[in-house]
This record gives structure tokens, C-alpha cells and sequence, in this order.
């Protein structure tokens, strides 16, 4: 989506898929929280930790970005999709994509 600037001389690409300020390593270092990892191909899952993550990549690396960069251990696809291993309450899956 391309939208104006106020004087009509330039335009401002904003991607609606792309926050516009993503987590970063750093953020989920300070928490200790992990990267969640999806592959959309065979619905393989697993969880990465930061610490690994942050020894390879630059701590400002941001989260959503890391699927990109990786290939499912179980299919070889490269279709994968990372966020926050956010931490839910009792323990159980947030959220289930079979």
C-alpha cells in the first residue's frame, strides 16, 4: 500500500505484514524468552533458545525476520515462521495449527 505525503512530492511504502518496530533477540534476551519456531509446510514446531540464537546473529536482529534464514529439520522446507515463545499460563500450547 503506497500512501502520500502531505506535499504530494513523496511516497511512503508501508508493508501491512511488517511491524513497524518488531521484537528484537535483545528483547526476548532480557526476558528469557525463546524463538518459536513453525513450519507452514508439515507442520513441524520446536522452540529455539535466545542464547543460541544471539551468539549467531546480531542481538537486534529482529524475531520475525529469523524464519527466513531457516529450513525445517523434518521436511527441508524453508517455509518457517518465528515469534516469541511466549510463556502461557499453566503451562499448556497457546495455540494449536493442525
Amino acid at each position: 500500500m503506497v500512501f502520500g505525503s502531505m506535499d504530494g512530492s513523496k511516497n511512503l511504502k508501508i508493508e501491512r505484514n511488517e511491524p513497524s518496530n518488531p521484537t528484537t533477540l535483545a528483547d526476548l534476551a532480557s526476558e528469557n524468552i525463546g524463538v518459536f519456531c513453525w513450519c507452514n509446510r508439515c507442520n513441524h514446531n520446536a522452540e529455539l533458545s535466545i542464547s543460541s540464537l544471539i551468539s549467531i546473529l546480531d542481538p537486534l536482529f529482529p524475531v520475525p525476520k529469523l524464519g527466513s534464514l531457516m529450513r525445517c529439520s523434518a521436511c527441508n522446507a524453508q517455509d518457517v515462521v518465528t515469534r516469541p515463545a511466549w510463556p502461557s499460563p499453566g503451562g499448556g500450547a497457546i495455540a494449536r495449527h493442525d
